[in-house]
């Protein structure tokens, strides 16, 4: 696997306005140009598991962040999460929740299942893409993820 295999960040998000945002503030951050977009759950799994359209993948080549929305289609961001923090493989990769609900029943799940940080999209464009930044800052290049053997 070369440098520019590498995917950093697997953003899954069914919104196409809340994803050309969260893109765009990324690439706004220099932190942009490794992004696998999946559009539903089932995407989201299928690339994580190397599965389906993304069966030639190696599952050990995971990304270093993953930022899910919890309302998605096919299969729910609370199903995705239970399965990446269920599985040795993936249950390492920081997660975080990056949604529109406010709903205290989906924070405490979200936390009981295992996400790594929990924030409700900024109504706000400024402050949404703010958020996104300084999320992306921190998961890609302060915080310090265990070194596992591959």
């Amino acid at each position: 696997m070369n440098a520019s295999d590498i995917i950093e960040i697997l953003l899954v998000e069914d919104s196409p306005e809340d994803l050309e945002l969260t893109c765009r503030a990324l690439k706004n951050a220099n932190l942009g140009n490794h992004v696998q977009v999946a559009r539903d759950g089932a995407e989201a799994l299928d690339f994580l598991f190397a599965e389906g359209e993304h069966a030639g993948r190696s599952v050990e080549d995971t990304p270093k962040l993953i930022l899910l929305d919890l309302k998605l289609p096919k299969v729910d961001g609370l199903e995705v999460l239970q399965r990446i923090k269920g599985d040795t493989r993936t249950q390492h990769i920081p997660v975080v929740v990056l949604t529109s609900s406010k709903e205290q029943s989906d924070v405490v799940e979200s936390y009981a299942l295992g996400v790594n940080s929990y924030i409700v999209k900024p109504v706000n464009f400024e402050s949404f893409v703010e958020a996104v930044q300084k999320l992306g800052y921190y998961w890609l290049l302060l915080n310090q993820p265990p070194k596992l053997e591959k």
